[in-house]
């Protein structure tokens, strides 16, 4: 009798316009015809982390990875692999790397926390998850009191993954600590930064450790009541939580007398409407409250009075992640990877002009240069790399001798380098600065919600200003602008959208000085990117 197979499709939102299920079916069709259902099982799992090369195929127990891109890939590997034995060469992803199935160098090897399950259980199958110990955390949580759960999140220094990184235990500190009859566990997972997307891979692939994070959380704070507010378009994403959370009713661990205590907690998906502005926790408190995705006054702050008034704990989609493991663990196990102020690991999202695009998961502390090198393979096709913004949009921008920064809550202190959503864009030499920068502060202006004059003002006035020096009509004075503009929005505007605009534009503005004022004193854009229009005599 041959051994069994089982073959994983990577199921993502990018693998599913590739034809992810389609290609799956046509495999369950062909396994059937050829009587091969005894021995092969297909099952669906999270993304794999890598979003270039088709839709991906793990053949196990052979470990082999297999890019599908047709039709008749599927039949080379129903008719070599499945039924001969023989590997499908042209299709192997020869230099790929999962969760320790395909082998590894010892210089690019993760350490998975938040991604320990991705890629290798089925997201919609809770045996799996509880399998690899999933839900231990939380029976670990509720033989504690709520303060003690508290304490060991405070010593493990756990800090909010989100950007901001405030210390995670004393934000739950603060909730707990407030009297009131109803208390609200909030997840963001409106995740709207350009080039963000780990946490889509999270909830895709993994959506019981969120789950069990915010019930933990839920325990911990006194609060009965939890909402994931995700952004609508991630439909594959809200269709893998909301299936998550029902089988998580049926075996009861959502609902009333969790695994036998008396603490009930109920868990619910809200829907946003793509507002970046909404990932202000403010703001989408408003947005959850079925007002205008618009940010509050602070103080008073979430943790006191939040949703509908009442006190709420906000994190983000990675943050809960890291909570079961920290509190099944231990606070100590937690602190010794990472470094000593940022404990544990980051997830990054590869993306831009590198060869290897998608997600990582590596420990705090490691150099913009290995992100770069090591795990994204470098910059393709023989160009040279320009620039990297590290955190995202709101994020800064470094130069290529700066790379050797090493990224954690404290590294825009040491280095300049923002950790932010953990956005690792790298631009290649073919990239106007001018141009680059133009193109992010279109981005705010757009996403700017109005509500205070420095920040709907503030950006339409900087896009303009950056517009007609991408068409060489720019004057030395507009870039001493900027830097005004930047000062103002920095000073007085009234939530952390209009507050980050100059993190990202003085960045580029600093380091690229010279390619800023190349278009005021030359006829044309060094690199070749920018139109320049000719000058026209004004009329008399």
């Amino acid at each position: 009798m041959s051994k069994p197979i089982t073959v994983l499709v990577s199921i993502d939102s990018n693998s599913l316009l590739l034809g992810a299920r389609h290609f799956k079916n046509y495999l369950s069709t062909l396994t059937e015809n050829y009587n091969l259902n005894s021995i092969v099982e297909i099952l669906e799992t999270g993304s794999f982390g890598d979003y270039g090369r088709g839709v991906l195929f793990l053949v196990l127990p052979d470990n082999v990875m297999y890019s599908v891109k047709t039709e008749a890939d599927i039949e080379k590997l129903v008719m070599e692999h499945l039924l001969k034995g023989r590997k499908v060469e042209e299709l192997i992803v020869t230099d790929f790397e999962s969760a320790g199935r395909v082998e590894a160098t010892e210089t690019t090897k993760e350490e998975r926390i938040v991604l320990r399950n991705a890629g290798s259980i089925d997201p919609r199958n809770l045996e799996e998850y509880i399998a690899l110990d999933g839900y231990q955390g939380l029976a670990k949580a509720l033989r504690l009191t709520p303060e003690d759960v508290i304490e060991e999140l405070k010593k493990s220094n756990l800090r909010g993954r989100g950007g901001a990184g405030f210390p995670t235990g004393l934000k739950w500190e603060f909730t707990q600590r407030v009297e009131s009859d109803e208390k609200y566990v909030i997840c963001n997972a409106d995740e709207g930064e350009p080039g963000t997307f780990k946490d889509r891979l999270i909830m895709e692939g993994d959506p019981h450790s969120v789950i069990e994070g915010m019930i933990i959380a839920g325990y911990a704070v006194g609060a009965s009541k939890g909402y994931i507010y995700i952004r609508g378009e991630y439909f594959e994403s809200v269709a893998s939580l909301r299936g998550a959370i029902s089988k998580a009713y049926e075996y009861g661990l959502l609902g009333q007398s969790i695994l036998g205590t008396n603490f009930s907690f109920d868990l619910s998906v809200r829907l946003g409407a793509g507002a970046y502005v909404c990932g202000e926790e403010t703001a989408l408190i408003e947005s959850i409250e079925g007002k205008s995705g618009r940010p509050r006054l602070k103080p008073p702050y979430p943790p006191v009075s939040g949703l509908y008034g009442k006190p709420t704990v906000v994190n983000n989609v990675e943050t809960f992640a890291c909570i079961p493991p920290i509190i099944d663990k231990g606070a100590s196990w937690f602190k010794s990877i990472g470094t000593a102020s940022s404990p544990g690991t980051k997830v990054y999202s590869l993306c831009g002009d590198l060869v290897k695009r998608g997600i990582v998961e590596v420990p705090m502390g490691t150099s913009v240069r290995d992100l770069v090198q090591k795990y994204g393979g470098g910059i393709p096709n023989g160009r040279t790399i320009k620039m990297i913004q590290t955190g995202g949009a709101a994020g800064s921008f470094i130069k290529p001798e700066e790379m050797d920064a090493r990224l954690d809550f404290d590294s825009f202190k040491k280095y300049g380098a923002s950790l932010g959503s953990g956005v690792i864009l790298a631009i290649d030499d073919t990239h106007c600065a001018v141009d680059i920068a133009r193109n992010l502060m279109e981005f705010f202006a757009h996403e700017s919600c109005g509500k205070c004059a420095p920040c709907r003002e503030g950006t339409h006035v900087i896009v303009h200003i950056l517009d007609e020096l991408s068409k060489g009509r720019g004057t030395s004075e507009m870039l001493n602008q900027l830097y005004d503009i930047s000062e103002t929005m920095e000073e007085s505007s009234f939530c952390g959208l209009g507050q980050s605009v100059p993190v990202p534009l003085r960045s580029i503005l600093d380091r690229f000085k010279d390619e800023f004022l190349a278009h005021v004193n030359s006829p044309q854009c060094p690199v070749g990117v920018c139109k320049f229009e000719k000058p026209t005599k004004k009329k008399r």
